[in-house]
């Protein structure tokens, strides 16, 4: 089993579930297919495709994104590279997002000369998927956890066939999906109360434009040109598609939109139709688990998503937990005393102080000492029971 959030989790990877110089890839549209079907183009990955089955239960959204960025950078070097191999995707990828940066970058500045390349590549892959470095403010803004990693996977692809970053390519990039995006909306009639969040989901995730509103109303102002590979065409496909499904209905400018756009791309009519049931069949199949479509009650947002990390790390930390809580008998009393009565303020002061010295002694669990992450204390304390002595268990019955 891979851990994305402990050190190695790269070298593992390419040891246990991806074989190289396999004929699993056969061309551009079927990598494509296969990606899309994983929600990575959509930015909600629901699964990793990999040789050997590989289970993402348990994991945070950011860790799965990870592994995903990963896989899917992996994917498309197999695809462009005659002879491939694992140290040298790892070069390639390294000198990728060495030029993709300017030096001095953030992530760089964390490396230290002594580590391995594939540990350095870890930390690369962790800064593109992080948003924010602030842990409550993460959780309220995880709606706009970079959607757009499939930017990444096309400018490796750019630089492996030109073997440089072409000028501008990425900014370019951008500015067309967010201009694509943004004209796709206004052909509805109708706004749903989802397509401003579209927008700063889009604008959010962009990591090299920065925009001030976007004011283009025609398709060829775009200079849709720019747009070489079929890659890029079937990504602009997808997340125009994607923009006009937020309400659930399809006006007949909306499709008179899609069809255009699929025009200027020179893609058959059945190729928009396919790009919109796919876009419609995975929405509909996991519309509870996407945040951007459950986003109505933020508390309720702040809550599920603190509540699934907690449970992850009392899940994987149970053992030194357990151990921890039952050598802390006087914790253990104030928590049992907490199931039947008030404490008092002195004793709550008391559980808080110890609770928090339990965690010091776990590493993954001093995010509760971080600044804000007492508040995640009642949560913890929630699940506790589930480490203890059944004598506690028996408190709360």
């Amino acid at each position: 089993m891979i851990n994305p959030s402990a050190q190695g989790w790269v070298d593992k990877f390419f040891s246990k579930y991806y074989l190289l110089n396999s004929p699993y890839l056969h061309n551009t549209k079927d990598f494509y297919c296969k990606t899309r079907e994983t929600g990575f183009i959509y930015g909600h990955v629901v699964s990793i495709d990999t040789l050997e089955p590989l289970s993402i239960r348990g994991w945070t959204s950011e860790e799965v994104s990870k592994v995903a960025l990963l896989n899917t950078l992996f994917g498309i070097y197999q695809l462009t590279e005659k002879n491939p191999s694992k140290n040298s995707f790892i070069d390639l990828t390294l000198d990728f997002y060495n030029l993709m940066h300017p030096k001095g970058f953030s992530f760089f500045k964390k490396m230290l000369p002594s580590e391995s390349k594939a540990i350095q590549l870890e930390k690369i892959i962790d800064a593109r998927v992080q948003t924010n470095d602030n842990l409550l403010i993460k959780n309220f803004s995880h709606i706009v956890t970079n959607a757009l990693l499939f930017i990444d996977v096309l400018s490796f692809h750019n630089y492996l066939i030109n073997k440089e970053i072409t000028k501008g390519y990425v900014q370019k990039l951008e500015e067309t999906i967010v201009g694509i995006v943004t004209l796709a909306l206004t052909t509805k009639s109708n706004k749903s109360q989802y397509d401003d969040l579209l927008i700063k989901l889009f604008e959010t995730s962009v990591r090299y434009t920065k925009f001030s509103g976007f004011k283009t109303t025609d398709l060829k102002a775009l200079n849709l040109d720019f747009l070489q590979t079929d890659l890029e065409k079937y990504y602009v496909m997808d997340l125009a598609g994607m923009a006009i499904w937020s309400d659930e209905k399809m006006e007949k400018n909306e499709v008179a939109f899609l069809y255009d756009l699929g025009g200027i791309f020179k893609f058959e009519q059945f190729y928009v139709i396919e790009s919109l049931s796919a876009i419609d069949e995975f929405i509909k199949k996991h519309r509870n688990d996407i945040p951007y479509f459950n986003y109505s009650n933020p508390i309720k947002h702040f809550y599920d998503q603190t509540t699934q990390t907690v449970v992850m790390l009392i899940t994987r930390n149970k053992k030194r937990l357990h151990k921890e809580l039952t050598e802390s008998k006087d914790l253990v009393k104030l928590l049992a005393a907490s199931t039947t009565r008030e404490l008092n303020t002195d004793e709550k002061k008391r559980m808080k102080k110890q609770l928090l010295d339990v965690c010091k002694t776990v590493p993954s669990l001093t995010i509760f000492l971080l600044p804000g992450g007492s508040l995640l204390l009642p949560i913890l304390i929630k699940f506790i029971p589930q480490m203890l002595p059944s004598a506690f268990n028996e408190n709360l019955d």
